[in-house]
């Protein structure tokens, strides 16, 4: 009878043992980028090209915004007011050329490649050909630009000094880029990702609790299990003895 129990206590610390293993977070993956948008409508949207296949039309709006996200869904917009009259009123039209305004963002200190510093986000109005791409009008006010060998803007004005489109774990991924008001893209006291108003509320730590939550409910249930056959045995020694 003994033996028999011992085998049921070890075979109840198997599904134990699992519950242990498993009880740290899933680790998503995210991936550290500059990121490429498109004002339409006094909103943000995620390009459909690359800049150096996109062709702004005069009076356009542009962004780049460095960050950590998943895909493009999750990505972050550049923050702050992106009015193309305010950005070129210094920079006069001229004949046979157009004017494109760029938002360039580069990201928080959370964002950042480790040791690197992000500078402040600013504006530029470049003044290009009429047939410049979007890379050519970024290339005329914020050099150096780095890209790899897929043609992916890596840096600007060399920021970050390596690294491109490297993938992030997901535990690193939530302790650099913290979901609330910088994970918008707009001014934290007003706008969400669409230009809309936002409560700037995440699910993500609740999505954490709930895993928890899980996690511990199956592990008391293994170490009561385990402690019941723990006593079974003990009582069943006292019995014999």
């Amino acid at each position: 009878m003994i033996r028999r129990l011992t085998v049921l206590l070890l075979a109840a610390l198997v599904p134990l043992a699992a519950v242990l293993a498993g009880a740290g977070p899933a680790q998503a993956v995210g991936y550290r980028y500059w990121s490429f948008w498109e004002r339409d409508g006094g909103q943000w949207t995620y390009a459909t090209q690359g800049p150096s296949t996109a062709r702004p039309a005069d009076g356009d709006v542009q962004g780049f915004r460095f960050s950590v996200s998943e895909d493009s869904g999750d990505a972050a917009t550049p923050r702050g007011a992106a009015d193309f009259d305010t950005i070129c009123a210094d920079t006069p039209a001229q004949d046979g050329r157009k004017r494109v305004a760029l938002v360039i963002d580069f990201g928080t200190a959370a964002d950042a490649p480790s040791g690197e510093r992000p500078p402040e986000r600013r504006t530029a109005c470049a003044r290009v050909a009429g047939n410049a791409t979007t890379a050519q009008a970024l290339a005329a006010v914020a050099e150096p630009l780095r890209y790899n060998t897929n043609a992916l803007l890596c840096a600007i004005e060399g920021y970050p000094t390596s690294g491109c489109g490297e993938q992030v774990s997901g535990t690193e991924a939530d302790r650099e880029s913290p979901q609330g008001p910088d994970r918008t893209g707009e001014d934290p006291s007003a706008a969400g990702r669409d230009g809309s108003e936002s409560s700037g509320t995440s699910s993500a730590s609740d999505a954490s609790d709930g895993d928890g939550g899980g996690t511990a409910l199956g592990l008391a249930a293994g170490i009561a299990l385990v402690a019941l056959l723990g006593g079974a045995a003990v009582w069943q020694v006292r019995r014999r003895g």
